[in-house]
């Protein structure tokens, strides 16, 4: 059917079940709705053909004036028109601009790359964080008169547990137990893809009663009279760890010599990571200090106290002034004061306060 100044011959309906004319074929079903209705409906399907265009209003028009009672508006082609017009004048913009969608993905991409490089800190656990604080930056390792790391990483390995809603405590029930006084239950048992975290969690699941998360840092820091317990002990944390900062490209691997002895050693590589790390616990107890302390972040508060309690907080706070030392000093003591029993009723994570009294003793 051409198009031309004759009118156009009505079709039967009958022939309406596939018209041809309509480019893309699509079928206008010979149902109780009009026809005009019917194409409409097809608009979405029929309107990306655009050679097809000018038959597609040559038929809508061509129902327009056989049924009347179809008549709604002459919006309808004016809106299908802009629609068509729309769809082909991107189109068109996409195919004549091609290198601004490359720019684009480079610019995301750059941008993806950079945001990842920035959020390297945030990927690393709390443990690798209190490693990455006492670790001597050309050395590449602990001070040896540091005794008191080994029970702290194992601390921060349970508030980890907590955290991420593995491990949470008993009720306190009708005797309101004390934090240290109530048991460890294992909440889920699911990995969490972090090696020394999913041994210390198979460890609880496996106790035959639960233990007390006192009991717990003994246990896994092997610091038990009991030998039925020693099982339990976290072995080679602090070398597991630093393999992990190595893998994350934080630390590197190197060898020296002691005397008779050679040991492996895992030196600073990326400096930013660590003046990253330390200007946030700076900030938190100088910059953005508050004196409610439900509003510090839970792991920042985490890493903070512990800290203090594995001696390594020291070396985060040994470029500050002495004004500015004294001060942090002062608001990190206030935290070691809470408490604990009373902010856990408040709001926040149970086994996270219980670890926070368990040091503080």
């Amino acid at each position: 059917m051409k198009l031309s100044g004759k009118p156009a011959v009505p079709l039967p309906l009958s022939s309406w079940n596939s018209v041809d004319c309509v480019a893309a074929r699509v079928a206008v079903p010979v149902e109780k709705r009009t026809p005009l209705s019917a194409l409409s409906h097809s608009l979405a399907s029929v309107a990306v053909f655009q050679p097809f265009r000018p038959r597609f209003f040559f038929l809508a028009h061509h129902f327009y004036a056989r049924y009347p009672s179809d008549r709604c508006s002459d919006s309808v082609f004016t809106n299908a028109d802009l629609l068509v017009n729309n769809l082909f004048g991107r189109r068109r913009k996409v195919e004549e601009q091609p290198g601004d969608r490359n720019e684009d993905a480079s610019a995301d991409s750059a941008h993806s790359s950079d945001q990842e490089d920035n959020d390297k800190s945030t990927r690393l656990t709390l443990m690798e964080q209190i490693l990455l604080l006492g670790l001597k930056d050309r050395e590449g390792y602990t001070s040896f008169w540091n005794d008191c790391i080994s029970s702290g990483l194992r601390g921060c390995v349970l508030v980890e547990l907590a955290l991420r809603g593995r491990i949470q405590l008993e009720g306190s029930g009708m005797r309101r137990k004390s934090l240290l006084n109530r048991k460890v239950i294992v909440k889920s048992a699911e990995p969490t893809g972090d090696v020394i975290l999913d041994e210390a969690l198979r460890h609880m699941k496996e106790t035959s009663a639960p233990e007390t998360v006192t009991s717990w840092v003994e246990y896994l820091s092997g610091e038990t009279w009991n030998p039925l317990k020693l099982r339990y002990q976290l072995r080679n944390v602090r070398e597991r760890l630093a393999k992990n900062l190595v893998e994350k490209g934080v630390l590197t691997t190197d060898k020296q010599n002691f005397l008779l002895f050679e040991i492996t050693t895992h030196p600073l590589s990326d400096g930013n990571a660590k003046t990253k790390l330390i200007k946030e616990v700076q900030e938190t107890v100088l910059g953005k200090w508050t004196n409610d302390v439900h509003r510090i972040d839970r792991k920042m508060l985490s890493l903070i106290v512990l800290a203090h309690a594995s001696d390594v907080l020291e070396n985060a706070f040994a470029p500050l002034s002495d004004q500015d030392y004294e001060l942090a000093m002062k608001r990190v003591r206030s935290l070691l004061e809470l408490d604990y029993d009373g902010q856990a009723e408040k709001k926040g994570n149970e086994v996270m306060w219980a670890v926070f009294e368990a040091f503080s003793k």
